[in-house]
């Protein structure tokens, strides 16, 4: 008898799967969208510092916008994924520590990064609770987490825009993006929000500064 996948890794192959598939077509995929992101991501990575861990880097659109002096370290569940984001690395001549990883079970000690970044990554976690509760672990206490994030209302509601992304993306390489990331999982995984900015015509982006809730 062959023995049952757990769903959770069910889960986590899949999109591992996926992300492999639209590794190639990722950024022309999105070029459009980047008109808009582009300064979201400027002026949220402007408040990162010290030790930074970037979780779900992708294809490395991130790098070009970290402040001088940060000592940068991503991880993605994606292999294709990462090779992209070394070849961005290396043609901004950027040292950047790259693993291949799973948002919701690092591998890192606590508290070693003073900031933890993520933009437009929990959308695609099986677990949002369980990834957003790695990086309130693994962050300093008086450390920042940079959320760039879709959130929806309804968990089972796509916003507009990850409605049409994902759409895209699945007719052209499989499994629809999920959103089902919301202002509900952020609280209950222990974040502290300190600022909060909704982005987008509809206001499905969000831009959140936390740290790890007090006591």
């Amino acid at each position: 008898m062959t023995k049952a996948v757990p769903l959770a890794d069910r889960e986590r192959e899949a999109t591992r799967e996926h992300y492999n598939r639209v590794a190639l077509l990722y950024d022309l995929a999105e070029i459009l969208d980047e008109r808009t992101f582009r300064p979201w991501r400027q002026k949220l990575l402007a408040q990162a510092g010290g030790r930074v861990l970037e979780v779900g880097v992708g294809t490395g659109k991130n790098f070009p916008w970290y402040p001088p002096g940060v000592t940068l370290t991503g991880i993605d569940i994606a292999e294709k994924m990462l090779a992209a984001a070394r070849q961005r690395a290396r043609r901004l001549g950027l040292a950047v520590d790259l693993h291949l990883a799973d948002a919701q079970a690092l591998e890192f000690r606590r508290g070693v990064f003073d900031t933890v970044v993520s933009t437009f990554v929990f959308c695609s976690v099986p677990d949002p609770v369980r990834g957003l509760r790695e990086l309130v672990r693994v962050v300093k206490g008086e450390g920042k987490i940079l959320l760039l994030e879709h959130v929806a209302k309804d968990p089972e509601a796509p916003g507009p825009l990850m409605g049409m992304l994902g759409s895209v993306i699945t007719r052209l390489t499989g499994p629809k993006i999920t959103n089902h990331l919301t202002l509900e999982c952020v609280l209950q995984a222990g974040l502290r929000i300190e600022s909060l900015d909704h982005l987008g015509k509809d206001h499905d982006v969000k831009m959140i500064v936390a740290g790890p809730a007090r006591g």
